[in-house]
């Protein structure tokens, strides 16, 4: 299929988190025009299509099909509808862009193959990281033979993955336990299918078991092993907290080379010619070389783009030149992306699972809880699904109250046997959703966030989101609307002064981040609903959220560069807010049941007790890990700051960017101290006392690390 004339007309099929990687790619295409973005969500779709200029928005891929917009589709839904949604692309005479997994079957896989190929049009299927610059090199050096017959290969994902730990649960590849390996597995075997084709003998064996709210019993760690052309191949996945290393290494008789594809680094190293004495040296300094190399290299071309050409993004870059290349040639796909190479590795990842389901953990029934007799009252909770929401989900349904979660997807982790809490699937820009989901409600709880990079996109998703939702309280008739704001809104910057609820927020939120701007303007929102038509509100404002199902790598915390390195905001030394989530989840219950509530604001601050580094310290005494948390100026985050908005602003000629402020890499700081005496008095809210049993709850019983300390 050649389109040698005229620009590709392009659609996205899914609007989630890939989506932008995809858009962002398109965009830097020469001969291609993003045209049309399709999600069940029309909200998600249409922010999608509006950042990147596409004119046509759908809620059905038949729509899509039938409005005959595009001549190719990236399919980037849920790996489970991908095989059915290529087939319906494919049949209509469209060319199709697959994210990884290509499908959950390698039947499936090979009839799109020669679906595509009866049809003539183009099919290709992304498997991040193959087409990297350094993985050519090694490609380069295993086809001119200078590594020679591999005898040992290993390839390494060791990446931690939150979700497993803190949520959201309802994500896909959480649902069941081989989910995952359809999931993150492409990675590893898409390498082997490259470069050996398939693998046999393959035994598999799993450690770091963990069950999630729900049930469902997942291994965190894999071992997958056989032998591949002669060579002996491991593949290792670990999904605990720790170190990044997304590798590859292999020893062929002529050189042992490393890939590291989180970086897009390449190493070699051969026997030197030198002597006994300076040989050593010798094959070091090579090494040096290479790796000095690479990484003035990688760093001019991510400070080129911005950062928009990481290993990440490049790789999915390079896949999408390459596709398109080949769709104007009417040209065969790089056999990197083609169909063929895509049902090779599932076939593995089928072959691996026959290996390891035997040893899978069945589903375990919900923990018996001490609950209250039933209210007969529902409530609603809007946001549900995160860390804060769990709990606070079940510590309303542990009270007696019928809980309703607002959810996008289907929802995930609050299996009970008292069945007290429900899924309501919906779009939070959907006055009908709203209404249908506050049917019979007494009560709402707003504790949903947006995560934008611009302001546009925080008054669309954020605060546009807020004040529909107290509108749909209002013309509900609902006794009472608890929403969560942020003590970020405030300036903490001071370290003689108090905050407490009569504190003002800061004097010039145009200066401070977008999160702390957009949740004041929310609270505004509501306020203004409130004082002119009588919207029941109550606000809280949680503080350092810590505790069971909450991340590690907090960024209230520092600024993380891996599981055990970080950066501390200033010196580290100043009282944090932290507060523990389950006492943040009696609170927010409380701002629900106390008559003196009404109208009034509540910051759930802990009681002081733990500076950052106490933190820290906390966590190396409970786990047995030294922390590299470093103590940094608050300028230099400032100065930093500074220097990429002026590149931004005058190199990219970006607009609607927001200038830095000194004031507010003080305030992340929190070098204010808080006052929690109102919430305690009008709530009779008792936050933890005890620092000892505070440490144990937030830090030590909270699974940081997703590896059991015995």
């Amino acid at each position: 299929m050649s389109m040698n004339n005229k620009p590709i007309r392009t659609a996205l099929l899914g609007a989630g988190y890939i989506s932008s990687w995809h858009a962002d790619a398109l965009k830097r295409t020469p001969g291609v025009d993003l045209v049309a973005v399709c999600d069940l969500s029309r909200g998600a779709a249409e922010g999608i299509a509006n950042a990147y200029g596409a004119p046509h928005v759908f809620t059905s891929l038949g729509d899509l099909l039938a409005a005959n917009v595009a001549d190719c589709v990236h399919v980037l839904t849920p790996p489970h509808l991908h095989a059915d949604a290529t087939a319906k692309i494919l049949e209509a005479g469209l060319s199709a862009f697959v994210e990884k997994p290509f499908t959950l079957s390698s039947d499936d896989c090979r009839r799109l193959e020669a679906l595509a190929q009866k049809n003539n049009v183009a099919l290709g299927v992304n498997h991040n990281f193959l087409m990297l610059p350094s993985y050519d090199r090694l490609k380069a050096d295993i086809e001119t033979r200078l590594i020679g017959p591999i005898d040992s290969f290993e390839a390494n994902w060791q990446f931690p993955l939150p979700p497993l730990r803190s949520g959201p649960y309802n994500l896909w590849m959480l649902r069941a336990p081989e989910n995952i390996l359809f999931e993150i597995g492409p990675h590893l075997f898409a390498f082997v299918a490259d470069l050996f084709g398939e693998l046999k003998n393959i035994s598999v064996s799993m450690r770091n078991p963990v069950t999630l709210p729900g049930g469902v019993g997942h291994y965190q760690s894999w071992r997958i092993a056989g032998v591949a052309k002669g060579a002996s191949v491991v593949l290792n996945l670990s999904l605990v907290e720790g170190e990044d290393n997304r590798s590859i290494r292999l020893r062929g008789l002529g050189a042992v080379a490393s890939y590291n594809f989180a970086e897009d680094s390449y190493l070699r190293e051969r026997a030197s010619m030198q002597d006994i004495v300076a040989g050593p040296l010798a094959r070091q300094l090579s090494v040096a070389g290479q790796a000095m190399g690479t990484g003035f290299s990688n760093a001019f071309r991510q400070l080129k783009s911005l950062n928009g050409l990481a290993p990440y993004g490049l790789s999915i870059q390079r896949a999408v030149d390459s596709f398109y290349a080949s769709l104007k040639a009417g040209a065969p796909v790089d056999r990197r992306l083609s169909a063929g190479l895509a049902a090779n590795a599932t076939a593995m990842i089928e072959q691996a699972l026959d290996v390891a389901r035997p040893q899978f953990m069945p589903k375990a029934p919900p923990p018996a809880r001490n609950v209250a007799p039933a209210k007969g009252e529902t409530t609603l909770v809007i946001g549900g699904t995160g860390f804060i929401g769990r709990a606070l989900c079940h510590a309303l349904a542990d009270k007696g109250y019928d809980v309703r979660v607002f959810s996008r997807g289907s929802g995930g982790g609050f299996d009970r046997e008292d069945g007290r809490i429900t899924v309501f699937t919906g779009s939070l820009k959907s006055d009908d959703d709203l209404r249908a989901a506050m049917e019979g409600v007494r009560s709402v709880f707003h504790l949903a966030r947006a995560t934008e990079t611009s302001w546009e996109g925080y008054l669309e998703n954020d605060v546009g989101v807020t004040k529909r939702i107290g509108e749909a309280c209002l013309a509900a008739g609902v006794a009472r609307l608890v929403y969560t704001g942020t003590i970020d809104s405030y300036d903490a910057s001071q370290p003689d002064r108090p905050i407490n609820e009569e504190t003002p927020f800061d004097h010039d939120l145009t200066r401070r981040n977008l999160y702390a701007r957009s949740k004041a303007a929310c609270e505004a929102e509501l306020k203004k609903l409130e004082s002119e038509r009588g919207l029941p509100l109550v606000i809280a404002r949680p503080g350092i959220v810590i505790g069971e199902g909450g991340p590690l790598q907090h960024w209230g915390i520092a600024m993380w560069r891996g599981a055990t390195a970080c950066k501390l905001w200033g010196d580290g030394k100043n009282i944090m807010p932290f507060v523990l989530v389950d006492d943040v989840a009696d609170g927010l219950v409380l701002a629900l049941e106390t008559d003196g509530a009404a109208g009034a604001s509540f910051n759930l601050i802990g009681e002081p007790m733990l500076s950052s580094h106490d933190y820290f310290a906390a966590i190396e005494d409970a786990y047995g890990v030294a922390m590299r948390a470093k103590p940094t100026p608050l300028w230099t985050y400032y100065m930093v700051d500074m220097v990429k908005y002026w590149l931004k602003r005058y190199l990219v000629k970006k607009q609607g960017l927001t200038e830095p402020s000194f004031r507010d890499w003080k305030s992340r700081a929190q070098l204010s101290p808080y006052a929690n005496e109102t919430a305690k008095s009008v709530l009779g809210w008792t936050p933890e006392q005890d620092k000892q049993k505070f440490v144990e709850r937030g830090v030590a019983t909270a699974n940081l690390f997703g590896v059991s300390k015995s």
